[in-house]
């Protein structure tokens, strides 16, 4: 339904998730979100503000239903689906009719093609034994050592490009006494996800409130490159976080404390936890590359598929060891189930 273009159906667009509002509320600043939608914004954010036009607000806002505007909602849906209903039937009638011509035209051209067909096959004979006849011939021995000499050198960059890439690879493994007591680890440290039910945990000073964990490597300096795998997520984020951040009560996450994460906080809408909040949105990715430069202040997000760049932290200045951080979100009954699962690096 959100595909659906006109005045109108913009004017009752809900700009987080991009469709038709859904129990519509409208913020102080006058601008109207679906209340699930604003709801989980400020939640991942620790922060009451528009995301439209950006405008903080100091205490949470006691948001209504607006009931008024629910009701043109309803009706403009009952209207599109009419429409849409008519355009089928419309566009299957004008196939049938497209089919029919189609069939008509292949009578005609059944014996055409035949005759083409064959006239094709021996074309295809020929050249066929015309390459033969150039494969028996001797091969100039020059041309094959160049050929030979340009593979190789072609070889040796592409070797040098993976061990560049696989000695800042790092083993990154989850440390259990940093998890919040609603996270399930797997027994190899490798994935995690919300559990939904709170677990028996020993309280120490390292464990998170919130929803996350921190592996067991830390980070004082030089370059490290790891992978984790999203798929079948709407709700995680990731990163690096400082040693000394605070791990207790409500977390403000931004550089100045300690955290420089990337996240989904629902279905291809993103938040960087950069100064002020960064949103914006993406196709989500299978798989998410997390690039660190200590000594060079860098952070960057990668799609590993597609090869190409999602968002970089740049100029920070770190002073404090650095550990990968990986927060799940919560389970949302099911719909965000699959765990966060940090990938070994393909040296392809």
């Amino acid at each position: 339904m959100a595909s659906s273009s006109g005045p109108l159906n913009e004017e009752l667009q809900c700009s987080i998730c991009l469709d038709v509002f859904t129990d519509p509320v409208t913020t102080p600043c006058g601008h109207n979100f679906c209340k699930t939608c604003l709801n989980k914004c400020w939640t991942i954010t620790h922060t009451c503000f528009c995301p439209l036009c950006k405008e903080t607000f100091s205490r949470r806002p006691a948001i209504k239903i607006n009931t008024t505007l629910r009701e043109v909602v309803q009706h403009f849906k009952e209207k599109l689906n009419q429409e849409e209903s008519e355009q089928m039937i419309q566009n299957r009638m004008k196939k049938i009719q497209e089919i029919q011509h189609s069939v008509e035209l292949r009578k005609r051209n059944t014996e055409e093609e035949k005759s083409a067909s064959v006239e094709l096959f021996t074309d295809l004979i020929r050249s066929i034994e015309r390459c033969q006849i150039r494969l028996i011939n001797p091969i100039d021995s020059d041309v094959n050592v160049y050929s030979m000499h340009r593979a190789l050198t072609q070889l040796k960059k592409t070797h040098e490009t993976l061990n560049e890439k696989l000695c800042q690879t790092v083993d990154v493994t989850l440390d259990p006494d940093t998890a919040a007591s609603y996270l399930i680890l797997s027994d190899d440290g490798k994935q995690v996800s919300d559990g939904d039910i709170e677990q028996d945990v020993p309280e120490n000073p390292k464990r998170f409130d919130d929803c996350c964990v921190l592996a067991k490597e830390g980070f004082r300096s030089g370059r490290f490159y790891y992978e984790v795998q999203v798929e079948g997520k709407s709700d995680w984020n990731l990163g690096v976080v400082r040693e000394s951040i605070n791990r207790k009560g409500e977390i403000s996450p931004s550089p100045e404390n300690g955290f420089w994460l990337l996240g989904e906080v629902t279905e291809n809408l993103y938040l960087v936890s950069d100064n002020p909040f960064v949103t914006f949105f993406l196709e989500t990715p299978e798989k998410v590359g997390v690039f660190v430069d200590y000594e060079e202040g860098l952070v960057s997000f990668y799609d590993v598929e597609s090869s190409s760049h999602i968002y970089s932290f740049t100029g920070q200045t770190f002073t404090d060891k650095l550990y990968p951080y990986f927060g799940p979100g919560d389970n949302d009954a099911g719909k965000n189930s699959n765990p966060l699962i940090i990938s070994p690096v393909s040296s392809n």
